[in-house]
């Protein structure tokens, strides 16, 4: 069973930054794709971004595409979510996923998932 521990969410200000880790168990985390989804209140979940076991290859929600970057250290059994130029519609719970080795945005491709961790972007 693979367990996921995100950390990093606090209380931001607008167009500040914020850099999220999961922690991941498993000796065969570098065969997952890794994804970040977020729900914000009122809202459903939504993807955010990926980065793929295979190829490393990375993809992004449109509406955080060039503010945020996702990356894994494989070592360490750790994604990361670094977010910049923080908007107040970045509010939400942070959710890290594990999935397929291909997997794509859609939450279908997950099979485990972290408790979340709670961002929270002030104007």
């Amino acid at each position: 069973q693979v367990q996921l521990v995100e950390s990093g969410g606090g209380l931001v200000q607008a167009g500040g930054s914020l850099r999220l880790s999961c922690a991941a168990s498993g000796r065969t985390f570098s065969g997952y794709s890794m994804g970040w989804f977020r729900q914000g209140p009122g809202k459903e979940r939504e993807f955010v971004a990926l980065i793929r076991g295979s190829s490393g290859s990375t993809n992004y929600a449109d509406s955080v595409k060039g503010r945020f970057t996702i990356s894994r250290d494989n070592a360490n059994n750790t994604v990361y979510l670094q977010m910049n130029s923080l908007k107040p519609e970045d509010t939400a719970v942070y959710y890290c996923a594990a999935g397929f080795a291909l997997a794509s945005p859609s939450h279908r491709d997950y099979l485990y998932w972290g408790q979340g961790t709670q961002v929270t972007v002030s104007s």
